[in-house]
């Protein structure tokens, strides 16, 4: 089996080195990651400039642009076939809910997914970042799984596990994604050279975070497993946005 590995956080970032010597261990792994972190970068594509491609004395390779570079370079032109898998993460705090939307690390599983690899996004949740090695675990056997597995079809999987010991860890729940409260307003500062910069403010709490949710479940000790979708058709208001062009054209 053949793994790509990337992140948002950087080659160098330790949840990645930490993922790919547990990995290396079932599979060849090739790294290919953001030379810099790029949290928060979305499904953005680097289209203004050439990417370069080099290789780091870990053996990893890092790439100039966004993780969403990084998987497409990898997929479309470096590799000589197509992985069996792509995996993001391990991402330094939590991807779920609202965060999935301007994630890097998703975002990174998610062109895999668009390309026709199954693909996982990894998250560890907490703000301590201790145990990578819980991580690590689990992904190791997500991959285990899916190896025995017949694929008819690539998916997308986003996990969230917690910041605890692996033994801690009380299951496995397959989730929904949660909603969060509206973001916190930007924090506003003055520079050194006496102009006015903004901070983009601090993601909100949780708000739909009920049983079934992966809030909930990392809430209570579990790994949250959400299975993605990339259609975001609205489809209840296919009708209603119909009708609404029918009354404008009738005028």
């Amino acid at each position: 089996m053949h793994i790509l590995l990337s992140n948002d956080d950087g080659y160098f970032a330790p949840g990645l080195a930490c993922l790919a010597e547990a990995l290396s261990a079932i599979a060849e792994v090739t790294v290919v990651a953001p030379e810099r972190d790029r949290s928060g970068a979305s499904n953005s594509l680097t289209l203004d400039r050439p990417l370069n491609l080099r290789r780091a004395a870990s053996g990893f390779y890092y790439v100039n642009g966004t993780p969403t570079d990084c998987v497409h370079l990898a997929v479309t032109g470096m590799l000589d076939a197509l992985p069996d898998i792509v995996i993001s993460g391990i991402n330094a705090g939590a991807n779920m809910g609202d965060d999935t939307i301007y994630s890097g690390t998703v975002a990174a599983a998610t062109e895999g997914y668009l390309l026709g690899v199954p693909s996982i996004a990894v998250s560890l949740v907490g703000k301590r970042h201790a145990h990578y090695d819980t991580a690590a675990r689990v992904t190791a056997n997500l991959v285990r799984q899916f190896e025995r597995k017949l694929h008819n079809w690539p998916w997308l999987l986003n996990v969230n596990v917690p910041d605890i010991p692996y033994e801690q860890i009380d299951d496995v729940v397959v989730t929904r994604l949660g909603r969060r409260h509206r973001a916190e307003p930007v924090v506003k500062s003055l520079n050194p050279h006496g102009e006015t910069v903004y901070w983009v403010g601090a993601a909100g709490g949780a708000q739909d975070a009920g049983e079934g949710t992966d809030f909930y479940a990392v809430e209570h000790r579990c790994v949250s497993v959400t299975p993605l979708q990339i259609d975001l058709t609205q489809y209840a208001q296919l009708d209603a946005v119909s009708g609404w062009l029918m009354e404008r054209d009738a005028r």
